[in-house]
This record gives structure tokens, C-alpha cells and sequence, in this order.
């Protein structure tokens, strides 16, 4: 029997089978090179079948942009040369999809008992390709990073550190395997930083932060650390991967930034800008705690002279001094900060603030001394204090006020103290608010004049009408004047919007001549206004450019109770209004203390009675007498008299009984828009004629018609 080898034995089906079930790609070549047989791992991988490549040459299927033209000149030549041959080479799918191939070639022949050609195994060795350029990276990454790098298994011992943390450290890779981290501990963290750093990376697997640590050399550093926990393929195994760099220049380069920008060089004192976030937490904490604060804004009197008279570097000098004094009895919590250059803010917390500032004043009146052979200095302070929360504003406006409260203290002299009124700071401020919305108001024409009209008790006769401001506001409606003129009081608008009355006024006489009334009207005009330069040259201008208006037509009201300082000058403006043929009265007469003064030296052409004494005459005897005296004065300096408030008949009966020449008030009409005007004297009119034949006294006032309301 004959015995076959073990070689013998696999039949030509089974080795067939093995080709097409193996994941490696299988090309069987003819002598020249050319594609005779394909296995399914080829097809598979690289989307070409045999159908297709038959006779076809690898070398032109499978290259491409990648492919290594010396690696392609090697296989053609050992091809060529029929030798076998081991080759690396980057190959393309169908696709177009490269990957790399591990590639065997073997040439047959009659040794093998086949046709001469070659049979050549491929394997895809991608993965591992890409798992080597990885390692590279990685490698590359460890060695060359400026970050330092440190790995330690599971118990924190060291496994390998990269040139960088040599670098940092002074340690070499040799003097750390084996050891922890520990090794470069500086004592500064407690125990309780260790713990939550580890806490940290139990939870999260991670942890980032700044540690101060120690070179081999004993330095400390400053370093900026990330620790990730890395897990391993094996259950419940992991390393620590620890990076870090050093940050000791950037700290310090930012202590330095922030010395430069919160910190007065000279003194080492707050700046500004740190003094208000330091005194808006001092808020918030004053606030929580329900205590005060007190801010002082401190200005050294007359500095500047130091300065000029020995030289700037004596003058610095004493401000380090001064500085150090200002801050030697501050408590936790105080404030003292330089900003200007003789100027400092000083924040006490919830004390006798009066007392400190004293101290601090006398404090800095003791004799500055700049050292031998020099002359001490004598240096005082003005000081403005407000308080928080009496002062609730924001730190910015604490400051302020505290400044604005030291100007009020310089004015008193020098070593003063002011403290700041809030309450008179907000009216203040309220005043300038309302001054601009006039102001606006001005400009887009919201103001109007009504018009109440003036008897003459002898014949009923309208002789002529008083001219009254309205604010048609926008928002708010129609404002009467008391709820505005009073912020006009000595401001810069007060000319202004008395200009425009006047203005107005003689307009309106012009417009109802044309209409065929022969009205007079009387203006209201200030002090300032009647003081102000060139009022004179306006009154004549608006007579010039109204032709057509008589100027005896134009009644000046100057207020009585107005204090005017220079009465002389007063009178000889209004004698240049007369002149121009206007006529002056004096209203709300017998509220001033220079009553008699006035009438004896002001040149006027009528006296008007003030209406809180005619509205209460009829109930309070004492105003009864005082209006009987006014007339009584008025017919002996032989003025006529005009009496305001005139609310009833009751009133207008008074009036005549003791002799007043004319009235005015709401017994009369309503002041009333210029419209209404010509209707209601044709009301008035009718009634008075229908009226005629009563007593004198009562068709003075036939009474307030509904078109005067």
C-alpha cells in the first residue's frame, strides 16, 4: 500500500476553500504580471472583480495620489527579476479609498509543478498602520510639549515624565520613577485641598487648579495643573495623567498689572476705580448688616504751593507721609484711598464719623517734617462727609456728593468740615430736571397764555385782561404756573420764558385790534428779568416791531414781596419803561417789608392788592384793615387801586364800599384762553346793559359766566 506525506494529503478543493475564506486578498499573476484570478477577500476589500481586471496589471488598478513610486520601482523589479519579495505599500479601492497593504509575492513555476507566473497574498494592515502614526504623535507630543507631563499608575507612583517636566522641576526622568507626586509638594496647601483634589477626581475622573509647588532646587513655583484619571481595558485599572505649566511670571506680571491699575504708586493706597468696587461691597455689607458708612472726600488747602515753593519731590514726599497718617487708626473694613493728587477718600464703617474726621484733621495739622535742614510744614484739610444709607446712592454719586460737600467746606475757609444734605442734593436735582424740561418745552411751543379779565368798579367796564402761563404738557396736561415758575426763581430761563410772555402778550393786543377790541393786557415780570442786562432794548424792540400797539396798552406787574436789592436801579428801569409808554404796577402788594419804600420811591401807575387779604377780609377783620389801608395809601399817593381775589358779589360790594377802583377774580371770569376772550365780553357786556338799573355795586359783578370757566 502506498503511503502518502502529509502534504500530499490536502486536495486541491481544500486549498481552494482556504483562499476563498480568507480575509486576505489573493491574487493569482501570469509570468507578465497580469491579473489570471482574484479571491472574494480582494474583491471585497478593494471593489474590483475578475470579471472586470482580468489580464489587467495590479500596478494600474491599485495606485494611486499616495502610493510610494519607489515602493511601486521595487516590485516591478523584483517581478522582472521573478524573485519573492515582502513589501509596505499604500494601495486605493475602487472607490478610491486608500489603505495599506502588508504584501507577500511568491513566483511559481515547474518547481511548484505550475504554470510560470506569481501568487500574492495582501493583508489590509490599516489599523496598524494608524495605530503607529498614533504612537508617533503621542511620542512626539510627550517629548515635545512645553507643557509638563506626568504619569502615574494606580497608587500614584510615577511612571515616566516628559523633558518638559525636567524643565520645570530640575528633576530628571530617573530622580522621580517610583516616587509620587508628593515629592514636589511646597507645605502651603492644607490637607483639606488634597482631599477635595482627590474627591474631585473619584466623582469626575478629573481636576483643575492652581498649585504652588517646589523645583529640586527649593524655589516655588507657581503652576497651573490638569489631572485626568485615564481607565485602562482591564476592569478597575487606570492611570493618572497629570499636565501642567508654569505660571509664576504670568502671576507675578499680573500682580504688577494689578498694582498699576488699582493702586496710587506714590502712596500704595486704592485708586479710584478700586475705591468704588470697595465701597460697593462696603454697601452691600453695610446693607446686610443694617450699618452706616460714612465717605469723606479730603483735600489738603492750598498744596499746590508745596509743590511750587520747594520742589515736587518734597511735595511727594509729604504726601507718603500724610498717606501713612491717614491710615494708622483704620480699622477692618476702612477705606482710605489717594485720588488726585492732593485729594483722598477716606470710607469709615458705622461710627462717631464727626469725631474721626476731627482726629484725622488735627492728625494732619501736626507739622510734616521732610528731614534735616528743612523747615516743617503746616498742612490743613477741608473735608465733605456723606452718609450711606442716609445718602442711599450708588458709590460712584457717594463719592461725588462728598466731593461736592468739600468744595461747600472750602468756601467756609480752610480746616472745615461740610457735611452733604441729601435732601437738598435731590431738590436740587429735581430743579435742574424740571429746568430742562421747560427749557425743552420752550422750544417746541408747549406754553400758552390765558387771560382773566379786569373791571373798572365805576361803569362795569372791562378794561382789560391779565396774562397767565400755561404748560399744555404733553403727559402731564394743562399745568398752572405754581406748579413750575417756582423752579424758574433765579435761573438762567428766567429772562427767557418772560421774554415769551411779553412777546405773546403784545401779540394777542394786536390780534383782538384787528378783531376790534380795545383791550389792555399786564404782563408778570420777575426781578431777574426786570434786572437782567438789556431788558429795556427788548420792551423797545417788541414796540418797534408792533407798530400798531399803543404801548399804554402794556401793563408791567412788578411783585411787591420781591426783595429787590437794588431799588434805586429797579426804579430807574422802570422809569425807562415808562418812558417807552408802558405802565407799571406793583402786584401782590402788602406782602412785602418795604411796602411804603416802594410806593414812595418806585415810579408806578397802579397798586394791585394782594388776593389772600381780599378773599379773607369778609371773615378776619385784620385782613379787612389791611386792605382798607392799601386803598387808603393808594388814594393818598393818588395810584389806582385794583384789587385781586374778588371770589363773590359779597367781595365786589366790599370793594366798592371802601372805594377800590377796580377788581379782578373769579366772582369776574376764569382766566380763559384767548380764544374765549371776545365771546366772553360779548356775554359780559349783555349782561351788565340788562343790569344797568340795579345798584352800583351789584352790576359790578353780574357774575362768572359758563364760558369763563
Amino acid at each position: 500500500m502506498e503511503h502518502k506525506t502529509p502534504a500530499t494529503q490536502i486536495s486541491l478543493k481544500q486549498l481552494s476553500l482556504v483562499a476563498r475564506v480568507t480575509r486576505n486578498m489573493i491574487l493569482v499573476l501570469d509570468e507578465t504580471g497580469a491579473i489570471q484570478w482574484t479571491n472574494p477577500g480582494f474583491e471585497k476589500h478593494t471593489g474590483y472583480h475578475l470579471r472586470d481586471i482580468y489580464q489587467s496589471r495590479p500596478k494600474a488598478l491599485l495606485s494611486g495620489p499616495g502610493t510610494d513610486p519607489k515602493t511601486l520601482s521595487r516590485i516591478t523589479q523584483k517581478l522582472y527579476q521573478t524573485e519573492q519579495f515582502n513589501e509596505e505599500i499604500l494601495l486605493y479601492t475602487r472607490a478610491g479609498n486608500p489603505f495599506w497593504a502588508h504584501l507577500t509575492c511568491i513566483p511559481t513555476g515547474t518547481e511548484q509543478d505550475m504554470e510560470p507566473g506569481f501568487v500574492c497574498i495582501m493583508s489590509n494592515i490599516s489599523d496598524t498602520k494608524e495605530n503607529e502614526r498614533n504612537l508617533r504623535i503621542a511620542a512626539s507630543v510627550f517629548d515635545r510639549s512645553h507643557e509638563a507631563i506626568l504619569i502615574s499608575d494606580q497608587c500614584n507612583r510615577i511612571l515616566d515624565v516628559n523633558p518638559a517636566f525636567s524643565r520645570i522641576t530640575g528633576y530628571s526622568r530617573s530622580d522621580v520613577l517610583g516616587l509620587t507626586p508628593s515629592i514636589l509638594s511646597s507645605g502651603r496647601h492644607s490637607p483639606a485641598f488634597y482631599q477635595s483634589m482627590w474627591r474631585s477626581l473619584e466623582e469626575s475622573d478629573y481636576w483643575r487648579g492652581e498649585i504652588f509647588n517646589k523645583r529640586k532646587n527649593g524655589e516655588e513655583f507657581i503652576q497651573l495643573q490638569t489631572i485626568t484619571r485615564v481607565h485602562t481595558d482591564e476592569p478597575g485599572k487606570y492611570h493618572h495623567v497629570a499636565t501642567f505649566t508654569d505660571i509664576t511670571e504670568l502671576k507675578n506680571h499680573a500682580k504688577e498689572l494689578d498694582l498699576a491699575a488699582n493702586y496710587d504708586e506714590l502712596t500704595g493706597l486704592p485708586n479710584l476705580y478700586l475705591l468704588k468696587e470697595r465701597l460697593h461691597q462696603a454697601q452691600l455689607h453695610a446693607d446686610r448688616q443694617r450699618t452706616t458708612l460714612s465717605v469723606c472726600y479730603l483735600d489738603l488747602d492750598g498744596f499746590s504751593s508745596v509743590n511750587r515753593n520747594l520742589s515736587r519731590d518734597a511735595g511727594n514726599q509729604a504726601l507718603k507721609i500724610l498717606a501713612r497718617r491717614l491710615t494708622q487708626d483704620l480699622h477692618s473694613g476702612d477705606i482710605a484711598a489717594r485720588v488726585g493728587g492732593d485729594e483722598f477718600v477716606i470710607v469709615l464703617h458705622d461710627k462717631d464719623c464727626v469725631q474721626a474726621y476731627e482726629r484725622m484733621q488735627s492728625t494732619i495739622s501736626q507739622p510734616v517734617n521732610l528731614g534735616p535742614g528743612t523747615t516743617p510744614l503746616a498742612i490743613t484739610a477741608s473735608l465733605g462727609v456723606t452718609r450711606y444709607p442716609e445718602d442711599r446712592s450708588e458709590a460712584e454719586a457717594l463719592i461725588r456728593h462728598a466731593d461736592q460737600a468739600m468744595y461747600a467746606a472750602k468756601e467756609k475757609g480752610r480746616n472745615q468740615i461740610h457735611f452733604f444734605d441729601p435732601e437738598l442734593s435731590r431738590h436740587r436735582q429735581q430743579k435742574r430736571e424740571q429746568l430742562t424740561e421747560i427749557s425743552k418745552a420752550l422750544e417746541r411751543g408747549e406754553f400758552e397764555l390765558h387771560f382773566q379779565p379786569q373791571v373798572k368798579m365805576a361803569d362795569c367796564k372791562v378794561t382789560g385782561v391779565e396774562a397767565l402761563i400755561r404748560w399744555n404738557h404733553p403727559h402731564k396736561g394743562m399745568l398752572y404756573p405754581d406748579s413750575f415758575l417756582p423752579a424758574l426763581k433765579d435761573s438762567h430761563l428766567e429772562a427767557p420764558l418772560g421774554e415769551w410772555v411779553l412777546q405773546n402778550a403784545i401779540n394777542q393786543i394786536n390780534l383782538w385790534q384787528s378783531a376790534g377790541e380795545d383791550l389792555s393786557v399786564s404782563v408778570n415780570i420777575s426781578a431777574r428779568h426786570l434786572m437782567s442786562p438789556g431788558f429795556t432794548h427788548f420792551l423797545e424792540r417788541q414796540l418797534r416791531d408792533t407798530a400798531t400797539v399803543q404801548p399804554e396798552k402794556i401793563t408791567l406787574e412788578v411783585l411787591e414781596s420781591t426783595a429787590l436789592e437794588d431799588v434805586r436801579h429797579a426804579g430807574s428801569v422802570l422809569a425807562k419803561c415808562q418812558a417807552l409808554g408802558v405802565q407799571v404796577a406793583l402786584y401782590d402788594f402788602g406782602t412785602g417789608f418795604s411796602s411804603l419804600t416802594y410806593l414812595r420811591t418806585l415810579p408806578v401807575d397802579l397798586v394791585k392788592i394782594d388776593k389772600s387779604f381780599v378773599i379773607r377780609m369778609l371773615e378776619d377783620p385784620s385782613d379787612r384793615a389791611i386792605v382798607e389801608s392799601i386803598i387808603f395809601l393808594g388814594q393818598r399817593f393818588e395810584y389806582p387801586v385794583l384789587a385781586e381775589g374778588v371770589e363773590t358779589m359779597a367781595h365786589a360790594r366790599a370793594m366798592h364800599e371802601l372805594g377800590c377802583e377796580f377788581i379782578q377774580g373769579y366772582g369776574v371770569a376764569r382766566p380763559m384762553p384767548a380764544s374765549e376772550v371776545p365771546g366772553w365780553l360779548r356775554q359780559w357786556r349783555k349782561k351788565v346793559t340788562t343790569d344797568n338799573d340795579a345798584d352800583p355795586a351789584l352790576s359790578v359783578c353780574p357774575g362768572e359766566t359758563p364760558s369763563s370757566r
